[in-house]
């Protein structure tokens, strides 16, 4: 008969457990020590092991030639457990039984002696399914229980186990098993039944199992049906999940506002029958992925990507604001709800979801407006950057004041040799210059303060004698940039693009003329 193979490759003993070091060692040296507890809860997410160690355990515990905490797996006792030819190790599923009479008949049967092996143990699976009536009906015996029983109770939430139970237990976590863990123990499994296994496809089972070697050893099997060989391509379809590349494509076709290729996607999705909501879910993580691309510096090598996928994820971050990375993800999230929901249909909602994330202007929430005043933002940013590094110009078209943006004459077009130091000028008669490398400034200045970059925008600059003064055109602008993190902040940039800075004294001063003066060129923009 044919046996699964996370049947067949289960642990035997504490050293065969991957990726719960912290868990087996403590574990075996209870048992070397005969310093083993009276009741054990065990937690964690699926598939990290946790009723393999109580098996172990139980075996431990009883096992008559016992080796450095490991049980033999070779003794009477050892075979009678494997072989589940006792009584003495009893497993229950707290899902199927959440009675309080179960309770009951172990509490009136643990006052027995074992009947073969040295200590009775008792494993209660998924032990938060019990009632309240049938936890407090365990509780008498766990704080005093008869001599050579254990208890050994294993659940996915713990949260929903009762203080009073969690108390009268030795706890024990269970992590997620890293992807690069669960793929060397898919490379062993291959090799032993003679599995064609890319290593590209291990990491990517790895990566789908979510840190649960049980469901990657049954990803394995099932990928590897009719002696086919495991390739990315293979796993993707018995996964039946679409690939990296479709999100991607859809992330490029909102940022493009291309809805061909939208609509495009969601097609070949229903096309190839996979899950459109599988599909939803891989595209909220790529968002996450790019959220954390725009707000931090090296947060993604944390989520076991490559570099090429580390690459591309900060290449599709720059292409939205912070912003909007965030109004996407709540989008994505509700349209996720309506998915799970029986009465939607999750291709209408997938298509009329995208659309509206590519085309902010069909939206009037206060998230979509807040997206598209941050893009608006960035482009004032830019053009007040090149406003003052002279790359364009303002200049008066007719009487009546109507301004116009024009490439400058003068504008540098090829790329200019490094500034000289400025010499600091002591004489407070000299009249004003221009800054010119204050787009410069402006540039390191938007890479650690944004916000200050955005009021910066809108000043004027000059230097007079050894005072770099910033002229702003309201008080509040004044109030902003004299803050002394702002200050530090600019102060920091004049020095690092010209040392020549140093010496001199910042000046922030409100001019009224500057917004008349910085205003006007934005008046004939469409945005």
């Amino acid at each position: 008969m044919h046996q699964a193979l996370y049947r067949k490759y289960r642990p035997q003993t504490f050293d065969d457990v991957y990726g719960q070091d912290h868990i087996t060692s403590v574990l075996k040296y209870e048992v070397a020590e005969n310093k083993v507890s009276h009741a054990y809860l065990f937690c964690g997410s699926r598939g990290t092991g946790k009723t393999t160690c109580a098996k172990i355990l139980a075996k431990a515990v009883n096992c008559l030639n016992p080796k450095n905490g490991d049980p033999c797996g070779e003794c009477e006792a050892c075979r009678a457990i494997a072989d589940e030819a006792t009584v003495d190790i009893l497993e229950m599923d707290a899902a199927s039984n959440t009675g309080v009479d179960y309770i009951r008949d172990i509490r009136d049967a643990v006052v027995y002696s074992p009947a073969m092996l040295k200590t009775r143990v008792y494993i209660i699976d998924e032990v938060h399914m019990l009632s309240t009536s049938a936890f407090n009906a365990l509780l008498k015996t766990l704080e005093e229980p008869p001599e050579r029983v254990i208890f050994i109770l294993a659940t996915t939430e713990v949260h929903k186990i009762p203080i009073t139970v969690t108390s009268r237990c030795q706890r024990f976590d269970f992590r997620r098993i890293r992807t690069d863990v669960i793929a060397d123990r898919l490379k062993y499994i291959a090799d032993r039944e003679s599995v064609s296994l890319q290593d590209d496809a291990a990491t990517l089972i790895g990566k789908l199992s979510n840190g649960g070697m049980r469901d990657a050893i049954s990803l394995l099997e099932v990928s590897a049906g009719q002696n086919h060989e495991v390739n990315v391509k293979r796993v993707r379809e018995c996964a039946g999940i679409s690939g990296r590349e479709n999100v991607i494509k859809t992330v490029r076709a909102i940022a493009k506002k291309d809805w061909d290729s939208i609509f495009s996607v969601v097609s070949e999705l229903v096309a190839s029958s996979m899950s459109i909501s599988v599909f939803w879910q891989d595209l909220i993580a790529f968002y996450r992925d790019m959220m954390l691309a725009k707000a931090t510096k090296n947060a993604l090598s944390n989520y076991e990507l490559t570099d090429d996928e580390i690459y591309e994820t900060k290449d599709c971050a720059s292409l939205f604001t912070l912003e909007t990375i965030m109004y996407h993800s709540r989008l994505l999230d509700r349209a996720l709800g309506e998915m799970q929901s029986k009465t939607c249909d999750q291709r209408i909602t997938a298509e009329l979801t995208l659309v509206r994330m590519s085309d902010g202007k069909l939206a009037t929430d206060t998230e979509a407006l807040l997206a598209r005043i941050s893009e608006l933002e960035g482009k004032v940013n830019m053009l007040s950057a090149q406003l003052a590094s002279g790359s364009i110009t303002v200049t008066q078209t007719d009487p009546v004041g109507a301004d116009t943006i024009r490439p400058s004459e003068d504008a540098p077009k090829t790329k200019q040799p490094e500034q000289a130091v400025i010499p600091p000028r002591t004489d407070p008669t000299v009249g004003p210059r221009e800054v010119e490398d204050w787009a410069e400034i402006l540039r390191k200045i938007e890479d650690t303060n944004p916000q200050c970059t955005a009021f910066l925008g809108m000043t004027k600059t000059c230097i007079i004698g050894n005072e770099f003064i910033i002229k702003v055109a309201d008080s509040f602008g004044v109030m902003i940039l004299d803050d002394p993190q702002n200050r530090k902040t600019i102060q920091d940039a004049m020095i690092s693009t010209n040392p020549g800075y140093a010496s001199m004294t910042l000046k922030i001063v409100e001019d009224k003329q500057v917004k008349k003066q910085i205003a006007s060129p934005f008046d004939d923009i469409n945005f």
